[in-house]
């Protein structure tokens, strides 16, 4: 019988995580027995509901259940919108474990290693860095590297700032919110990048960089997938792990739709 305790004991051997880790069963018993696995970005309404349907009875998110990093704070608990989710989890009897910051601690983290998978990137990898990885891509344009990461993410569209037609070679790619200038914008000069991919960051920061480096005729872009499309991808190599290594246990991930839509 395999547990929701040994289960995360599982995941997270070998792996040093920080003193203080959002990682928790978030719900759930860790003494019950694992019917049924379900992998996701985010533990959603609508994966909440798959997972019933299913009858998997434990969600591995990344992300929060209650739309926050860390806790929800008490003005929550009123909302209508979070009382019916409270309710829905409770009385389905579904185990909820927030998988973050060992996932993020894997060697490759485990997050970058399901995007560069999805991508069919791995051998263009030069160096993997807690935040970053450095890439040698085969030369091409912005606007072709932002198609080929709509193909295979099979996502609507990305946003992207900088020269669409300028020529790429040198990439680093940063998911979830790691997009920021203080982490992003030194990349460029320090690591001779021509594009950085990344999930998102503050809007008036890395891509402010990227216009000004536009107007002084620098060939420099920038691309930003979401922050959910940036990490989704490892959540379902997550479960492609899980599965080979539990056969006897159904595992599944489930995609949610994008949560915006261009107009």
């Amino acid at each position: 019988m395999l547990t929701f305790g040994q289960l995360i004991a599982h995941l997270t051997a070998g792996t040093a995580g920080p003193e203080q880790t959002v990682d928790k069963l978030e719900s759930g018993n860790p003494e019950t027995e694992v019917r049924g696995i379900v992998t996701a970005f985010a533990a959603s309404q609508y994966v909440i509901e798959q997972a019933i349907t299913l009858g998997a009875n434990l969600i591995i998110t990344h992300e929060g259940v209650f739309y926050s990093h860390q806790h929800h704070g008490a003005e929550l608990e009123q909302d209508p919108v979070y009382k019916q989710k409270a309710e829905l989890i409770a009385g389905s009897g579904l185990g909820i474990y927030r998988f973050h910051d060992y996932l993020h601690r894997y060697t490759p983290d485990g997050i970058m290693d399901g995007l560069l998978r999805e991508l069919g990137w791995q051998e263009y990898v030069t160096e993997h860095r807690p935040a970053v990885s450095i890439l040698a891509l085969p030369e091409m344009k912005v606007e072709e590297i932002a198609e080929h990461l709509k193909l295979q993410l099979q996502i609507p569209y990305v946003r992207v700032a900088g020269n669409l037609a300028a020529s790429c070679a040198r990439a680093g790619i940063l998911v979830g919110y790691r997009g920021g200038g203080s982490t992003a914008i030194p990349l460029y000069d320090q690591d001779s990048l021509d594009v950085i991919i990344a999930g998102e960051g503050p809007e008036w920061e890395t891509p402010e960089y990227i216009r000004d480096a536009a107007r002084q005729g620098r060939n420099k872009a920038l691309i930003m997938l979401g922050h959910a499309e940036s990490e989704a991808p490892g959540m379902k190599h997550l479960a492609g792990l899980l599965s080979a290594q539990f056969p006897e246990v159904p595992v599944h991930f489930i995609a949610d739709q994008p949560v915006f839509r261009v107009l």
